[in-house]
């Protein structure tokens, strides 16, 4: 299987990098405070599970690990902590019985080994599972999926509507630094050297409507978002990019240290719960997630089917 880019300095198939200096800068004085009430916890000693579950009761604080990218996890405007990653956290962890979050931001690459050296105590960004990762940290089931889609000229003059349209009609392609899509459409035999590379999805969009490429690829999320308010690109229909000639689908979910499955366990139980009655998608609505984003995707199934704590 070819999967998708695992050099943790991309977004993981996020399509917001314009926002993150922007969002790491407004972050500043959090990143400060976190950092001053965040002693760092000891790994956990015991057998069976670990027991950050119970420590994170008694203190009755959880630290959040964001990278700063909207929709899944950033500080807004008036400073407050917000995203479809941290107000599920909010919701999960009061359920759990701990009321308060709070944000530790950093650089998407630093996720994952912040975790592992206790910066904070979970990965709240919508990190996207995979193999990779999974030997790395345990996963708790997708929040959300994601599917594909294109920014094209209005009315799809081309007729692309998944890589394979892209190469058959030899169209001047385009996605984002360090994207998931690059390894899509190489896999439907784009040479990746002709690929435009470009920092962002609004960069994308304008490479559309000025002519510069054809088709710019991106998540179904970010695509229909960037383009509502042009007048000359839309967004095309999600579809499900092939790998080793299979649809794949991402999902996106929060990551734990491989010794706190029974954290995991616990924070999975009262996911499935929302999934259930609906719940879950109002928290998401919010920030640009639909029913199509909605998945039963299992953490077992997109680590490989092998062992996820």
């Amino acid at each position: 299987m070819a999967p998708p880019p695992t050099n943790d300095t991309d977004t993981s198939g996020h399509e917001f990098s314009q926002t993150r200096r922007a969002v790491l800068a407004g972050a500043a004085a959090l990143g400060a405070l976190a950092a001053a009430g965040c002693a760092r916890v000891a790994t956990a000693t015991g057998s069976g599970g670990g027991d950050l579950l119970e420590r994170l009761r008694a203190q009755g604080v959880v630290r959040l690990g964001i990278a700063g990218e909207i929709p899944f996890g950033f500080i807004d405007r008036n400073g407050e902590l917000t995203g479809e990653a941290p107000e599920l956290a909010k919701a999960i962890f009061k359920r759990l019985g701990v009321d308060r979050v709070q944000p530790v931001p950093t650089e998407f690459g630093s996720l994952i080994p912040g975790l592992n050296s206790q910066q904070f105590d979970v990965v709240a960004a919508g990190m996207y599972v995979n193999p990779e990762r999974c030997a790395q940290v345990i996963f708790a089931d997708p929040d959300y999926q994601m599917l594909d889609s294109f920014i094209v000229r209005k009315g799809n003059p081309k007729g692309l509507h998944d890589y394979r349209d892209v190469v058959a009609k030899k169209a001047k392609f385009a996605t984002g630094t360090g994207y998931a899509e690059i390894q899509y459409a190489v896999e439907a035999g784009y040479k990746e050297s002709d690929i435009l590379i470009v920092p962002d999805q609004v960069a994308g969009l304008n490479a559309v409507e000025a002519g510069r490429v054809d088709v710019f690829a991106g998540t179904a999320l970010t695509t229909r978002e960037v383009v509502k308010k042009s007048a000359k690109a839309e967004a095309t229909e999600a579809f499900a990019p092939l790998v080793d000639g299979k649809p794949h689908v991402d999902g996106g979910a929060f990551a734990f240290r491989s010794a706190e499955t029974r954290l995991r366990d616990a924070f999975n139980g009262e996911l499935r719960k929302l999934k259930k009655s609906g719940e879950l998608l109002r928290i998401l609505r919010p920030f640009g997630f639909t029913e199509a984003e909605m998945t039963d995707l299992t953490a077992t199934r997109l680590c490989g089917g092998g062992k996820n704590g």
